[in-house]
């Protein structure tokens, strides 16, 4: 399964770039090809994206959540795997280091072809992280409300 590994640096504190990170269903301000994201509860999340013109669903699992420091997710089901972590790290003046890791696998062979799909998914993660960049930046009001913490699938 590809790998994809990318960071970008915020001019933001590490809480609010985390919470404007765990408002998932903003996500299609900032990623590309997501036309839709619904929070079904504390750690399940309904995904919907355009993929080569195809529309895609599936569901993942927040496997861990920490805030100000980590989020991790699995997929459940569906027709894309996307596991992976967000981590937040808090750097000189004021500034956070968005850092992701994710492991994506489409539904067929065709998609999984490694230069291909990774090539892609590693470009489309840089222009997502740069896109969330300016939405955090230029973002006047905090975002975000629930910082519960979740370990192994469970909300504490």
């Amino acid at each position: 399964m590809p790998k994809v590994q990318d960071s970008i640096e915020v001019h933001a504190p590490v809480q609010r770039a985390y919470n404007g990170w765990t408002q998932f269903e903003e996500f299609p301000q900032f990623m590309e090809g997501i036309q839709s994201v619904q929070q079904l509860d504390d750690t399940h999340v309904q995904w919907v994206a355009e993929i080569r013109g195809e529309t895609r669903e599936w569901t993942t699992e927040i496997t861990e959540q920490q805030p100000d420091e980590r989020v991790a997710w699995k997929t459940i089901e569906g027709e894309v795997k996307n596991d992976g972590a967000v981590t937040f790290e808090q750097i000189a003046g004021g500034q956070t280091r968005v850092n992701v890791e994710m492991d994506v696998e489409g539904d067929s062979t065709a998609e999984n072809v490694a230069g291909d799909l990774l090539g892609v998914v590693k470009s489309q993660v840089r222009g997502d992280l740069e896109r969330f960049k300016q939405l955090i930046e230029n973002r006047e009001e905090e975002t975000g409300a629930w910082r519960g913490e979740v370990q192994d699938g469970d909300t504490k």
